[in-house]
């Protein structure tokens, strides 16, 4: 049987992003399995079983996917982006008007053949972010020039924001703002930035009194802001999940012992952060920050090395859009944001959810990789003076 240490021994880059990986990837087997439990009850065991094996097979196929993205040299995604953002566009169109309509929104596209949906925010979100990481790169000589540069930056982000925002606030809400972060790191000057966010306003203040979930926005955040004036069943989700906080303790309830996984809807992708509270406790609580702050640190470090422009904004972009899409989805189950359908990095149920998560882990340690590497070319160069 081949050992974890010699899986290891096969990678490259950052061994503490690959060791976060493993540990996600864990969490996730035995929380979405203990938070299906609920399903098996209603459904039966097999339902329960064929959940299990069906995420378990996500799960390996995710891990394939990141180290088969981390061996492609990351200079190559920057010609990916372009083909990437010709895709996302008319795909988005597309999923706005004809997509699966699912929980009062249409996110989904349906595979032909296959039979399976995915959000095609998902893929947009990877799209933007090696679009502008290319766009940025390619454009410092005339990064002001508002035809050659600003423009062409502005339309793609402010084009993408309005199409998932139409059926996806909180993802492109998100998306926007690791946008500016990379707008702010590739120098793009203030008034253009504020350009931009004045842009996006305005487009958010559209969709949000006149966009067809208007409704749905309204409510959650009037939700969250006035609990106590709302109807029991628009505060439901928000109260189970801090129901499971409140009785999860220091060490938790133990694996499988959730109680909250038959009251919270969708306990397995946007509130199982809540069911890791509940049956891990505060310590497990602790331990999942503590990894994407990890995850965070050791992507920072990657930035402030990467030896090429490009890697260090693909590498930030990617790296901030999965912790703060973390951060998120754990501020909403304790209480500290209205509700969202913003799932778990790595850690929630959901097929095509998570090898994107993949693939965006395997392109940051692609960008590792080169960091490497181009270490030990200046370590060998230095040392040919001392040897001569």
């Amino acid at each position: 049987m081949i050992g974890i240490s010699t899986i290891l021994d096969k990678t490259r880059g950052d061994r503490w992003i690959w060791l976060i990986i493993i540990m996600l990837s864990m969490i996730s087997i035995l929380t979405v399995y203990s938070a299906t439990g609920t399903i098996a009850y209603n459904k039966g065991m097999a339902v329960e079983k064929y959940l299990l094996y069906k995420h378990v097979i996500f799960v390996i196929i995710g891990i394939a996917m990141i180290y088969v993205a981390h061996l492609l040299d990351y200079k190559y995604y920057a010609g990916i982006s372009k083909i990437l953002m010709l895709i996302t566009i008319p795909l988005l169109l597309y999923t706005a008007a004809f997509g699966e309509h699912i929980n009062d929104a249409s996110r989904w596209v349906k595979i032909p053949l296959i039979g399976l949906t995915f959000q095609t925010s998902d893929l947009a979100k990877l799209a933007l972010i090696t679009f502008l990481a290319r766009m940025l790169t390619r454009k410092q000589e005339n990064i002001k020039d508002v035809k050659q540069a600003f423009l062409p930056i502005m339309g793609s982000v402010c084009v993408v924001f309005a199409l998932i925002a139409w059926a996806n606030l909180s993802t492109a809400l998100m998306l926007f703002g690791v946008s500016i972060l990379l707008l702010i790191i590739g120098r793009i000057s203030i008034k253009q930035i504020m350009m931009v966010c004045v842009g996006g306003g305005i487009l958010l203040l559209f969709i949000v009194f006149l966009g067809p979930r208007s409704a749905t926005y309204k409510s959650r955040v009037n939700s969250f802001l006035h609990p106590e004036l709302q109807n029991s069943d628009k505060t439901y989700q928000a109260d189970q999940s801090k129901i499971a906080l409140a009785t999860g303790g220091v060490f938790g309830k133990g694996p499988g012992n959730s109680t909250q996984r038959n009251f919270l809807p969708h306990p397995y992708s946007d509130f199982i952060f809540a069911i890791i509270v509940e049956e891990y406790g505060t310590f497990g609580a602790l331990v999942m920050v503590m990894l994407y702050v990890t995850l965070l640190y050791r992507c920072v470090r990657i930035v402030t090395k990467a030896p090429k422009a490009f890697g260090a904004l693909l590498a930030a972009g990617l790296s901030f859009s999965l912790t703060i899409q973390a951060f998120a989805n754990m501020a909403v189950a304790v209480g500290l944001g209205p509700v969202t359908g913003v799932p778990l990095p790595l850690v929630s149920m959901g097929g095509t959810s998570l090898i994107f998560t993949s693939i965006a882990f395997g392109i940051i340690l692609s960008v590792s990789k080169d960091v490497e590497e181009y270490g030990s070319k200046k370590i060998i160069v230095g040392e040919i003076p001392a040897m001569a």
